[in-house]
């Protein structure tokens, strides 16, 4: 179905369109996110997030076909990620909220977690699910460095993200690996 697929921690179906997405830690960069289709191919190990391996930091972008790839006959495609972080943060789950429990502005919203900085991520989708709205300093689908990352991240002090799930209460559960505690992300309540 899939192969080129580097390290990763998550794997999750999109509630709207039924398409898979994954997360992978780079090497020392280029995490990704991508969306899986059949016969998909990240590229590893001639390439990591939007780079060549070779030369990454400084170096050429890869292009939308790379060469040097397997495809088996055709069948195989090069995908470039939807989104990457140019250092790694260890990137880990991947999880679809298909509930409204977190109000209508985030359902069927992707999160992803990370090991590194105990962070979870929110991103929307755009109309067709296909590529995640993103803007400013993120319109690249790199992010560089972490101020850049300040509009993406919904939460922060998990100590080390291992794992996001829906409950069946309809809400998120994370998985805190540093803290070994549960968490369950609720909305806010306009406090006056």
């Amino acid at each position: 179905y899939a192969y080129g697929i580097r390290n990763s921690f998550g794997f999750d179906f999109d509630p709207v369109t039924g398409k898979l997405w994954d997360t992978e830690d780079g090497p020392g960069f280029g995490d990704e996110i991508n969306l899986v289709e059949p016969g998909f191919n990240s590229g590893w190990d001639r390439v990591q997030g939007m780079w060549y391996r070779e030369n990454y930091f400084g170096g050429p972008v890869a292009p939308d076909k790379p060469d040097g790839l397997v495809d088996f006959g055709g069948k195989g495609k090069y995908s470039p990620p939807k989104f990457t972080w140019n250092q790694t943060i260890g990137i880990t789950a991947i999880k679809f909220l298909g509930s409204d429990k977190l109000g209508k502005d985030y359902q069927n919203d992707m999160f992803v977690g990370d090991i590194n900085n105990g962070n979870l991520y929110h991103f929307k989708l755009n109309e067709g699910s296909d590529k995640l709205l993103l803007n400013g300093p993120l319109d690249d689908r790199v992010a560089n460095n972490k101020d850049e990352l300040q509009k993406v991240i919904l939460a922060h002090g998990f100590n080390g993200n291992t794992d996001i799930e829906v409950g069946p209460d309809g809400y998120l559960y994370i998985l805190s690996f540093g803290n070994g505690e549960i968490y369950r992300l609720v909305q806010m309540k306009n406090l006056k």
